[in-house]
């Protein structure tokens, strides 16, 4: 059996970015039952040395279509400025960056597979091919920032288990 680098990526991304997206949900869902601020959630770290939840959507979102976009240009670097998205804004990062991923066609992504790309970061520079980025650099960052913001809502007593983290599963039809 092979598996296409559309299936191994951007279906990957939309499964999660859609759990992500519910969960942030259920975060907005809970502080307006405790009275609480989503504003404090939005800079809530696990650790002092870690970023907060709004580095972390953000990262959801530039490991997953800025991959894809990283890939179509032959190089990926970290994001200059990130913006203070309010927990609103947060949602719609996902919402975007999942519409902005459902437009992209196996064929258009499956065409970059073999291609030759570039992580550039602090004057590094590191050549990948596209399917070893994605697999080896990409989506690993995409799971780990997706885990810390679950695991910031949950430090915050927001009501989620693993199902709410794997979202809907691709089930043999």
């Amino acid at each position: 059996m092979s598996i296409s680098l559309y299936d191994a990526s951007v279906s990957t991304y939309l499964q999660t970015l859609a759990a992500v997206s519910k969960f942030l949900e259920k975060g907005q869902s809970h502080c307006q039952a405790q009275g609480l601020a989503t504003a404090d959630l939005v800079e809530t770290r696990l650790a002092p040395d870690m970023l907060p939840l709004r580095f972390q959507i953000q990262s959801v979102a530039h490991h997953s279509l800025g991959a894809i976009e990283g890939i179509r240009s032959g190089v990926f670097r970290p994001p200059a400025d990130l913006p203070a998205l309010d927990y609103p804004g947060l949602q719609a990062l996902m919402a975007d960056t999942s519409a902005a991923l459902h437009k992209l066609t196996p064929q258009e992504v499956n065409a970059l597979d073999g291609g030759d790309m570039f992580f550039e970061i602090r004057g590094t520079r590191m050549p990948f091919t596209a399917q070893s980025f994605l697999l080896s650099f990409s989506l690993p960052n995409f799971f780990f920032h997706a885990a810390t913001a679950y695991d910031i809502l949950r430090s915050k007593g927001v009501a989620l288990g693993k199902r709410d983290f794997l979202g809907a599963l691709r089930l043999k039809a």
